[in-house]
Order: C-alpha cells, then structure tokens, then sequence
C-alpha cells in the first residue's frame, strides 16, 4: 500500500515484504518471466544476501530465465559463476531515474520478428529464433559499489584489509562490500567462461559525463553540459552513435570531441566507484595508471556488432 513516504513516491521503486521464493511463485502463477534486478548491488542485489539463487529462490531457482546485472557488473564478472551459465543477461538503466541522461546508459539489442511481450519473452528463453545480440553498458568501475569502500569518506579497502578491520572504516562508518570482492568469493572460475549463446559487452561511458570532463563542469547535470548533450544527440539521433560512431571532426565543440576520440581510443581512464560513489573518469594523458585506475580498451563501433 502505498503511503506518505512510500519508497515507491521517493525514489521509483515499490517494497514489498516477501522471499524471492514467495515473489517468484506469484509471478509464475500469473505467467510472468523470473529474475534478478540489480543482481549483485550490496544494498538490495540478489548476490549482496544471497550465495546462490538456490539461497533466494529455494526450489524455484530452476525456474529463473534471466539477471539483470547493474552498474557495477558486466558479462566478465557474472560469466564467473556456474549458476548463471544458463540465465539469460539484461542490462538495463534506471527506469525510474528523472535524469534524460541518465536513460539508455545501459541497454540491450535484441533480435525479435515483432515489437511484443511474447517475442520479449522468447528472446529472454532463447526460443524461435528471437535472441539478445548485444549488451551494452558501464564499465563496472562506474558503478556505485565496484569496489569495497566506506559508506561515509568513500575509502576504498580491499577485501582482506576489509575483514581485518571486520568492516569498519578508520574513520567509523561501514565498509560495504563491492561487488569485486563479492564475485570473487562467488566465482567458481578464476576468468570467464561465456557459455555460446552470451552475446557481446559493449562499454560505454555516459556521453553526459564525458562533456563534463571535457569542458569542465561541475557535474553532468549542470545545464552547460545539457545544453551541449542535447546538441549533440539532436546532431546524430542517439548518445550511443554519438559515442562511438559519429564521424569525429563533425562533433563541436572541438574539445568533446577530443574527449571522445580519447574514449574510442582507449586512452580514457577509469576511476572505481565504491560506498555508494559513483566512478569516474580522466581524460588526462598519464604515463601509468594510479592504484585502483585501469585503461578502457578501445571500444568497438556499434555497427561492428551487427548479427
């Protein structure tokens, strides 16, 4: 029910009081399809109270058909547990984010004969043909709760520093697991093993974020950075063509272009979110990276990943 400080009028999203096996039995009973938000997000994720989907699902685990990963995981960290061999993988933005730019940061391609819930649904079963062919996303280093860190100064620890220090931070405030370390104590393989049928990551880094870099604003939402994304998006059709299909020399203004040919080439360094802080990124030329910092590779065109 909702009520005057329903979670559902304060941030999007309903709460209910129930068991994965309660929720997943009632979905079932009325023909809906199973799985995971969020999976491996420490506050609410499936993984972050769970060691298996056995351990949330009960007898109905055989019945999950897909997992939605989150910000802070890809295909390479969830490719690590057996369990998921099968499960089909979504990645999916806030919905429930008011933010235009926050929308399609993270979004799926999928191969269907017509626009409907059925053909969703067979694309999510892998049935009749219908398939998701492409997963495109953040670099898990974006995300919120990448790596373990304070909840209150964001000092990030490892996660043998972590237990010693039973999960409290120099400073006092709670030291919340990052979904690293919790793929790590999940994982039955030391690297990634996708099944044939996973289709490709591609990363992105939200366009909103990169024009900030590039011209120095305070954040994304600030409204120098809207007014260029807007441009931008307005120019090209999308922020993901704009991103990494876009001919260059056709972006303005001249210094985001240069930020995102920095992207395309690689050369964009990524900061690991953690505690509750989101990553973040640097566009400067370093000669190696500083600790918990790593290179995105050179990222692909879209198109290369036509079917």
């Amino acid at each position: 029910m909702r009520g005057r400080h329903s979670p559902l009028d304060s941030d999007g999203r309903p709460k209910v009081h129930m068991g994965g096996d309660e929720v997943a039995q009632i979905a079932l009973d009325n023909g809906a399809l199973v799985g995971p938000s969020h999976a491996f997000t420490p506050w609410t994720g499936m993984y972050g109270h769970h060691a298996s989907l056995r351990g949330c699902y009960g007898d109905l685990a055989g019945k999950i058909n897909f997992a939605e990963l989150g910000l802070s995981a890809d295909t390479d960290y969830a490719d690590r547990i057996e369990e998921l061999e099968n499960v089909t993988f979504l990645t999916n933005s806030d919905a429930h984010s008011p933010y235009p730019i926050r929308m399609a940061r993270e979004f799926n391609r999928l191969e269907l004969e017509d626009v409907t819930y059925d053909d969703l649904k067979k694309a999510i079963l892998r049935e009749g043909g219908r398939r998701f062919t492409l997963n495109v996303g953040f670099p898990p280093q974006e995300g919120k709760y990448n790596e373990s860190a304070c909840i209150r100064c964001f000092e990030h620890y490892d996660l043998k520093q972590a237990m010693a220090l039973k999960w409290r931070c120099r400073c006092g405030g709670i030291i919340k697991k990052g979904v690293k370390d919790r793929v790590e104590e999940l994982a039955t393989f030391a690297t990634p093993k996708h099944p044939p049928h996973r289709p490709p990551y591609l990363h992105i880094i939200p366009l909103g974020e990169i024009i900030a870099k590039a011209v120095h604003a305070a954040n994304p939402n600030s409204r120098q950075v809207k007014e260029i994304w807007a441009k931008i998006v307005g120019k090209f059709g999308s922020e993901v063509r704009a991103l990494v299909d876009a001919p260059v020399e056709e972006i303005e203004p001249s210094e985001v272009a240069d930020a995102i040919k920095k992207f395309r080439e690689g050369k964009v360094r990524l900061i690991p979110g953690g505690g509750g802080q989101y990553g973040g990124i640097s566009l400067e030329d370093v000669p190696a990276a500083p600790p918990r910092q790593k290179s995105l590779k050179g990222q692909t065109a879209l198109l290369d990943f036509e079917r």
